[in-house]
C-alpha cells in the first residue's frame, strides 16, 4: 500500500490547524519534520476542550485522534523526557483479543505453590484456566453515545481535579484504541513491551462496551465506558479481563477480582489502569 502523508505535517506551516478546521491553541510537534509523531498543547486545557476538538469533522477526516495527557509530580511533560518508542511496536491488526488476553492471564495468575489459598481467593470465582471473553454491553441500544460519554468523563475528571492541568494531544491513528501504539507509548512496559497488544484489547472494548481512550499519563490510562456491565455477574468476567490487562489494579488495588468487579467495574463509566 502507498504511504499516506502524515496529517500532522500540515501543522508545521499552519500551527493553528486552520486548514483542518481545528483552531488549535499554541502547541508543539514531536517527532521529526518528515515524520511528526504527535502534537501537544503548550499549556493546560479546561473542561470542554476535548469535546470541542473531538466533535470537529476535520479531525477525523484528517486521521487524527484527540486525547488528554496528564502529568504528575516528577513526571512533568513525560512525553518529552521519558521517550516514546513507536518503532518497537507491532501492528494491532496482527493480533486477536482472545489469545492476547489468554496469554496475559496465564502470565499473571498466582502460582499455587507460592500463593496457595490466597492465590485462589484472588482470582475467585475463576480458576487457573482463562475464563474467556466477557459478553458485550448494550452498546448503541439504550446506552449512551460513546463519544458523548468520553467527553463527559473528560470534563468530570478535569472538574474534580483528577486531571488538574491536562494537555490536549493529537495523534495520527485510525481509531482511539490505536493511539497508545501509534505514539509509541511505553506506559505498560513492566507488563508488556509491545503496546499493540494493549491496543488490541482496547479495540475489543471499544466494540463490546463503547469504550474510548480519554487520557494517558506516564504509566496510566483512562477510558470512558458507554455500556458498562450493570450486574456483578456480568462484571466478573470483565474484571478478569482487567486483571489480565493491568494486574496492578488488583494486586495493589482491590485485592481480588471479585472485589474489583464490585468496586470498579459494575456500572462504572470510567475504567482506569496503571502499571507499576
Amino acid at each position: 500500500m502507498p504511504k499516506t502523508s502524515n496529517p500532522l505535517s500540515a501543522l508545521a506551516d499552519d500551527p493553528q490547524g486552520l486548514s483542518l478546521g481545528l483552531e488549535l491553541p499554541p502547541g508543539t510537534l514531536l517527532g521529526t519534520a518528515r515524520r511528526p509523531l504527535l502534537w501537544v498543547s503548550d499549556g493546560p486545557v479546561g473542561a470542554g476542550a476535548l469535546a470541542s476538538y473531538r466533535s470537529r469533522p476535520g479531525l477525523a477526516a484528517a486521521g487524527l485522534q484527540a486525547v488528554l495527557f496528564q502529568e504528575r509530580r516528577g513526571l512533568e511533560e513525560w512525553w518529552l523526557t521519558k521517550g516514546l518508542r513507536p518503532e518497537r511496536m507491532s501492528d494491532p491488526d496482527d493480533h486477536h483479543v482472545e489469545p492476547v488476553l489468554r496469554e496475559f492471564w496465564n502470565a499473571v495468575i498466582p502460582d499455587p505453590e507460592e500463593e496457595g489459598e490466597d492465590g485462589e481467593e484472588l482470582i475467585a470465582p475463576f480458576g487457573r484456566d482463562w475464563p474467556g471473553l466477557a459478553e458485550s454491553g448494550s452498546v448503541g441500544a439504550a446506552g449512551e453515545d460513546p463519544e458523548t460519554a468520553a467527553c463527559a468523563l473528560a470534563d468530570e475528571l478535569i472538574g474534580t481535579g483528577f486531571l488538574p492541568s491536562p494537555r490536549l494531544a493529537l495523534v495520527p491513528a485510525g481509531r482511539g484504541a490505536d493511539v497508545p501504539t501509534a505514539m509509541g507509548w511505553c506506559g505498560p512496559a513492566n507488563h508488556e513491551n509491545d503496546t499493540a497488544l494493549i491496543s488490541t484489547v482496547l479495540r475489543s472494548w471499544e466494540d463490546r462496551f463503547g469504550a474510548r481512550v480519554v487520557a494517558l499519563g506516564f504509566d496510566e490510562l483512562h477510558v470512558s465506558v458507554a455500556a458498562p456491565p450493570r450486574t456483578l455477574a456480568h462484571a466478573l468476567p470483565v474484571a478478569a479481563e482487567h486483571f489480565a490487562f493491568s494486574p496492578d489494579n488488583i494486586w495493589q488495588g482491590s485485592g481480588s477480582v471479585r472485589a474489583y468487579a464490585d468496586e470498579a467495574v459494575t456500572g462504572s463509566g470510567h475504567w482506569g489502569f496503571w502499571w507499576d
